[in-house]
């Protein structure tokens, strides 16, 4: 038997003994030892994640050991792995593009079927992969930060640009992360000042604009008035959304990292003037957790900063509800396993 904890329905979460899974042909059983809680997560305790059935066992940002493997794999017992949570089917007209991060049969770990928040987990080894000698800490924030690097990617993201990421949560954070190592110059605009100091001290980036009804004017001087070629959207908020379109300058592209359930909406003469390219930006691919992890190793990822608070996946189901609370100044949360 192994804890496993379980979101029965929004704002419960229960510890429960549950038998360990059984790997089947050609999956790899895993020890889990991290799990990044993610903003999923809480949406999905809040009630507001789209895509989710209840009960569920949370858990996607997963590090752990290799506990056995099919014969013949590259992977063996005791190996240091991450995971890539996005189990797609290899098949259908998104996985033949390679854009395996919006298949459409795709099954996220936690989300559209039971997650890693336990104590073993078996999954398909081609979702499996070695951590390359990063920390098993670094290894379970591979997947938020791919995500920003994706968007980045999605983006076109190159040296010379103005980007501006409005809202300065985890995503928005790895979004800035990787649009500054392309070498653009990268604006952040968020509601909480904590969360823009954290960008100043921990990303270098100075240009970090608090939300208030001067915010538009600062962001016009910042760019001489013409606004950002790149704007990424990492809020999860409809208004926030909709109102992104203007800081968009003409011939400029805006990417919506986040997702709601509500509808969006724009005025159309302010896309049409602009040509403006607007792109959705779903997950990430084994590309993009490869280039994660390059920068992790090469020292251009900040992790240690970035893990600000810690417990254990026993004490989880207590701390979740005061980690909600942004007084409580969570940027990455880790669950030892």
């Amino acid at each position: 038997m192994m804890n496993t904890v379980v979101c029965l329905s929004p704002g419960e979460l229960r510890l429960e003994r549950r038998p360990l899974p059984q790997a089947a042909a050609g999956e790899v059983l895993l020890r889990v030892r991290r799990i990044g809680l993610c903003g999923t997560d809480m949406h999905i305790f809040r009630g507001t994640q789209p895509f989710l059935q209840y009960p569920r066992v949370m858990g996607h940002e997963l590090s752990g050991e290799v506990v056995s493997a099919p014969e013949g794999s590259e992977l063996a017992p005791g190996d240091q792995v991450y995971v890539m949570p996005y189990l797609s089917c290899g098949s259908c007209i998104a996985c033949r593009q390679g854009k395996t991060n919006c298949c459409t049969n795709i099954q996220v770990l936690g989300v559209h079927r039971d997650g890693g928040m336990a104590e073993y987990l078996a999954l398909p080894e081609r979702f499996v992969f070695k951590t390359g000698g990063i920390s098993l800490d670094d290894a379970a924030m591979l997947e938020f930060l791919a995500i920003g690097a994706h968007a980045v990617r999605r983006g076109g993201v190159h040296g010379g640009q103005n980007v501006l990421v409005v809202g300065a949560g985890p995503i928005g954070i790895a979004a800035a992360l990787f649009a500054k190592l392309q070498g653009a110059s990268v604006t952040v605009l968020d509601a909480r000042e904590d969360r823009l100091a954290f960008c100043r001290t921990a990303l270098g980036i100075a240009q970090a604009v608090r939300v208030d009804e001067n915010d538009k004017a600062r962001l016009a001087q910042l760019t001489n008035g013409e606004f950002f070629d790149v704007v990424f959207d990492a809020t999860g908020n409809v208004k926030a959304m909709e109102r992104g379109l203007e800081f968009v300058a003409h011939g400029g592209s805006y990417v919506l990292v986040s997702i709601v359930l509500d509808r969006i909406s724009f005025a159309d003469p302010e896309f049409h003037k602009r040509e403006t390219t607007l792109l959705g930006s779903r997950n990430a691919t084994a590309e993009d957790f490869r280039a994660v992890l390059d920068a992790m190793k090469s020292g251009l990822v900040p992790t240690g900063p970035m893990n600000t608070h810690r417990t254990t996946l026993s004490e989880f189901v207590d701390v979740l509800p005061q980690w909600m609370d942004p007084a409580a100044g969570v940027i990455k949360a880790i669950v030892e396993v």
